[in-house]
C-alpha cells in the first residue's frame, strides 16, 4: 500500500501530509489578510521578492557554487564554505538597509534612534561564521587523523 502510493505520488505520505498543513497556514494567512488595507502592498513586495530570488539571487549564488565547485574539490570544505557565507548572505538581506545606512527617516520615527551603518557589524558577524566554520573543519580533520 505504502510503495503503491508512494509509486504514484513521487514521495512518502508525510510529504502529503507538511503539504496539506502548509497549504491550510496559508490559507489561513491570506483570510486574516484579506481585510488588512496593506494587503496589496505586502502582495507586491512577496511578489517582487520571488521575481528577485529567481531572477537575480539564484543565477548569482547558483554560478557562485559552481566556481566554488571548481575551484574547491574536497566536498566537506565546500560545506564549510556554504553555511557561512549563506549566514552571511542572509544576515545581509535580513539588514540590508541597516548594513548600507538607508532608510534613516523611517528608522528615526520607529525607534526614534539616529541610525547608523551596520556594516561593521554585519562584517564582523561574518567573520566570525567564517571562523566557527574553519575551526569546525580543523576539528573534523583532526577527529579523522585519530581515527586512522
Amino acid at each position: 500500500m505504502a510503495v503503491d502510493f508512494r509509486r504514484g505520488y513521487g514521495a512518502a505520505p508525510g510529504h502529503l501530509l507538511l503539504l496539506l498543513g502548509l497549504f491550510a497556514v496559508t490559507g489561513w494567512i491570506a483570510l486574516r489578510l484579506a481585510g488588512e488595507p496593506a494587503a496589496g502592498r505586502m502582495l507586491a513586495w512577496f511578489l517582487g521578492a520571488v521575481v528577485a530570488h529567481d531572477l537575480v539571487l539564484f543565477p548569482l549564488y547558483a554560478a557562485a557554487d559552481r566556481a566554488l565547485r571548481a575551484t574547491v574539490g574536497d566536498q566537506s570544505v565546500r560545506n564549510h564554505l556554504r553555511v557561512p557565507a549563506l549566514g552571511a548572505g542572509l544576515l545581509f538581506l535580513v539588514y540590508l538597509p541597516g548594513v548600507l545606512g538607508l532608510g534613516d527617516g523611517t528608522y528615526l520615527a520607529a525607534a526614534g534612534l539616529a541610525p547608523r551603518p551596520l556594516v561593521g557589524e554585519w562584517l564582523a558577524v561574518s567573520a566570525g561564521l567564517f571562523a566557527v566554520s574553519a575551526v569546525g573543519y580543523a576539528l573534523r580533520r583532526a577527529a579523522g587523523r585519530r581515527r586512522r
